[in-house]
């Protein structure tokens, strides 16, 4: 892909779509937290929160995309609570699937207690919750991310360990 086929600041409609698919798994985490009651899913809310939070002040402050639009819109939010990083950190450090367990466990958690709460009492739309959890938690995550906000990444091009991590053998 040319270097002029990438974005220095993604469209809305990126940046809206990406946001929805994170909306609806963050929703469906919660509703099905919520059947444990609502402190279990005020507590995955807050975890959510704190994930956020790390991701715009230690990685979105390095970007290339901070105080642009990136494909999540997260490099713009960053800018207005932190002070630009350097860039030429980004890279440095390498991410490995031990450290991606944090993010995973956004979709891991709910898709667990979906399932053990079934097996105590099934209920159709429950099931139906879990099932799209996975869905968009997977083949969701891995379209957007591979059609729309990866593909036309500046970033990428310079580097990008969650990149080098998703696409080691290639």
């Amino acid at each position: 892909m040319e270097q002029s086929e990438k974005y220095d600041n993604f469209p809305l409609w990126i940046v809206l779509l990406s946001n929805l698919l994170s909306l609806s798994i963050c929703g469906l985490g919660f509703a099905i937290m919520f059947r444990l009651g609502w402190i279990a899913a005020i507590i995955y809310l807050a975890y959510i929160l704190v994930l956020e939070y790390r991701l715009v002040k230690n990685h979105c402050t390095n970007c290339f995309y901070w105080g642009k639009i990136c494909g999540f819109g997260n490099g713009k939010i960053s800018s207005w609570f932190f002070k630009k990083g350097d860039i030429s950190q980004f890279c440095l450090h390498e991410m490995t699937w031990n450290e991606m367990i944090p993010d995973m466990l956004v979709s891991l958690i709910p898709f667990v207690t979906g399932i053990v709460l079934l097996i105590i009492h099934f209920d159709i739309k429950y099931l139906i919750g879990v099932i799209l959890l996975i869905v968009l938690s997977t083949f969701g995550n891995g379209f957007i991310r591979g059609n729309f906000a990866c593909k036309y990444c500046r970033q990428k091009e310079m580097g990008c360990p969650v990149d080098k991590l998703f696409n080691k053998g290639k």
